[in-house]
């Protein structure tokens, strides 16, 4: 009987995935790093729906660069121009040393800001901000003017394609960064200037001087040129986030380090906007901690009372900036402060500016005196109503009816960044989510019917309310916003009447209730397909009858089916729609002191000027 010869197995070549060798090992450039590892240091990609995008990273990474010049008492005007994909910023600072330019631009831990004695209080203590919007522009130009002489360098993609010196004549002293963000990178991006303006009127607040001038030209666009600045910095910020709903002249303190403003308003909640160095700190951090502690001491010192904080802060409208040498950011796009040491002497600073400002204003100090009595006689209320309300919860079931949780939540750190709760409606738009989502990170909750209409209904009715209550619940804030267990609260229902309806009643429910947590970014719209386009080679999702018609032509012999809701996407299909590419919308506010006129007319009593509004835009 013949033997078999043993089959030696084959080499794996070093071009083999598997094999782990030298030749696996590459290095890149800072710049190249830059485009392959984006998230790291801008944070997000996005295409300009969210005020958090990279685009507009990339704008205020150019910003801050100018404005760290006026801080330091050079320039005080900035020029930004943005014609369609193009944005220009033009400072009038000190100008890049001429020598340095190209490396100031497109060498990592290169430049200036890690010198005390040039720049005391800046944000960008990383060396990275304008070499990662190099890197990520198609086209990307810098020009520094010093003393007659100029510096010129234009960058394609992070690599250097010109450079050029010479005289300047009488161009005045400055720096001027044109760019425009890669597509490759961005995608098909829309600059949204409701969000530009906001930011600079944010760093106008912030430097009581300065003069931003914005020309705009493009889709969006709402006028050719404006002009940002401001005399009394956080006081008219809060002064164009409050408006009349202030309760009593807002208190406002300046110092050498700190800056604050706070009044009350009849709102539910605590408002507050938070800045370090000039950098607009969504998440808070130990600032607005250390802020909303000396708040309260100080109002127990003027009154010789130990007073609830709940009583004392319900209401509250606030804003604080502080300066500090060394910030260290919880993250890369620096949204919130981790400094443990400036407690103590922040915490001082504002309670002695709240005595102050109580002693010399007897109008505001009574009526802090009465918010405070209300507050306490309504949070006496409402703790009978939440123990009538704990009660029946427990008698449903231990666990929260209509909610499939996830495993990660927000307080589990990294794995809860991405934590995420879909609110819908009905069993049926539930079923195929539930089914699809990502059971580590993404959680359901369905609701039975359409909500109640919470306007103008006081806090306690939210607890008399069974499925609110459960959903409070399901949040995590049926006793503060602070433990809110989801990064993202998504909305998500029928494109259709109903479906609009149950998304602006809970719309209504977060603006009147938990502003803070809109104002913070957390909640969001999901958009899903209206139509899917098909044929047996080719399936195309459509958001929009753009999109259907641009994809009934590019197929041939398509299929073209209407989703009329949730339901009718199958679980495999909705996989694609809540996984990587999720498309949704954050819900974002201009000001909150709109929240209460909003309201009023879309959501209160039927006037006739509600009526003829729904009547003109029927469709």
């Amino acid at each position: 009987m013949a033997r078999t010869a043993k089959k030696e197995p084959a080499k794996k070549s070093s071009r083999d995935p598997a094999v782990y060798d030298e030749s696996k090992i590459k290095t890149l450039s800072s710049l190249e790093h830059i485009r392959l590892r984006t998230g790291m240091y801008i944070g997000r990609l996005g295409d300009g729906t969210n005020p958090d995008d990279g685009i507009y990273v990339l704008l205020k990474e150019v910003i801050d660069n100018s404005v760290d010049e006026f801080i330091m008492g050079h320039g005080s005007r900035i020029e930004i121009s943005i014609d369609h994909e193009t944005v220009e910023v033009r400072d009038y600072g000190r100008g890049i040393p001429l020598g340095k330019i190209v490396e100031c631009v497109s060498v990592i831990n290169t430049g200036a800001k890690y010198s005390d004695e040039v720049f005391q209080f800046s944000v960008g203590l990383n060396g990275v901000g304008t070499k990662a919007v190099n890197a990520l522009s198609t086209q990307f130009r810098v020009r520094a003017v010093r003393d007659g002489s100029y510096a010129e360098a234009y960058f394609e993609r992070g690599t250097l394609k010109k450079q050029t010196k010479g005289s300047a004549g009488r161009e005045r002293n400055g720096t001027c960064i044109t760019f425009t963000p890669d597509t490759n990178i961005f995608g098909d991006y829309r600059y949204n200037y409701e969000y530009i303006e906001q930011r600079l009127w944010n760093y106008a607040y912030l430097n009581s001087g300065l003069t931003l001038v914005l020309s705009s030209k493009g889709i969006g666009a709402s006028a050719s040129k404006q002009t940002f600045e401001s005399r009394n910095g956080l006081l008219d910020l809060l002064s164009a986030e409050v408006g009349e709903e202030a309760m009593y002249d807002i208190g406002y303190y300046r110092g050498d380090r700190i800056e604050l403003s706070f009044t009350h308003t009849d709102n539910y909640g605590e408002t507050y906007f938070s800045f370090v160095n000039g950098q607009y700190t969504s998440d808070g951090g130990t600032h607005l901690s250390a802020f909303r502690e000396g708040i309260l001491k100080g109002v127990n010192e003027f009154y010789k009372k130990q007073y609830n904080g709940v009583d004392v802060r319900e209401g509250i409208a606030g804003a604080i900036a502080v300066k500090l040498a060394a910030p260290i950011f919880e993250s890369q796009t620096k949204n919130k402060l981790g400094n443990t040491e400036i407690r103590g002497w922040i915490v001082g600073e504002v309670k002695s500016a709240v005595v102050d400002f109580l002693h010399r204003n007897k109008a505001a100090s009574k009526r802090v005196l009465d918010k405070i009595a209300n507050n306490e006689r309504l949070r006496k209320e409402l703790q009978a109503v939440k123990k009538d309300a704990k009660e029946n919860a427990r008698k449903i079931a231990l666990k929260i009816p209509n909610l499939k949780d996830c495993k990660f939540h927000l307080q589990d750190g990294a794995k809860g960044a991405d934590s995420t709760i879909f609110i819908t409606e009905g069993q049926s738009a539930s079923g195929s989510m539930v089914s699809a989502r990502d059971v580590y990170t993404q959680a359901i909750f369905s609701l039975r019917g359409k909500p109640q209409n919470v306007f103008g209904r006081k806090r306690a009715d939210l607890y008399r309310n069974e499925e609110l209550y459960n959903m409070m619940m399901a949040l995590g804030i049926e006793n503060s916003v602070e433990e809110l267990r989801y990064a993202r609260v998504v909305i998500a229902t029928d494109a259709d009447h109903d479906g609009f309806h149950i998304r602006n009643l809970l719309l209504t429910f977060f603006l009147n209730y938990f502003e803070e947590i809109v104002l913070a970014g957390h909640i969001y719209i999901l958009e899903t397909p209206l139509f899917r386009v098909r044929n047996k080679k080719e399936t195309r999702y459509c958001y929009n009858a753009k999109e259907r018609d641009q994809a009934l032509s590019d197929i041939r012999n398509p299929e073209v089916t209407r989703f009329k809701g949730l339901g009718e996407i199958s679980p495999k299909e909705f996989g694609q729609f809540i996984g990587d590419d999720m498309r949704i919308v954050k819900v974002s506010l201009k000001s909150i002191k709109s929240i209460r006129e909003t309201l009023t007319f879309y959501m209160g009593k039927n006037t006739p000027q509600r009526r003829d509004f729904i009547m003109e835009n029927l469709v």
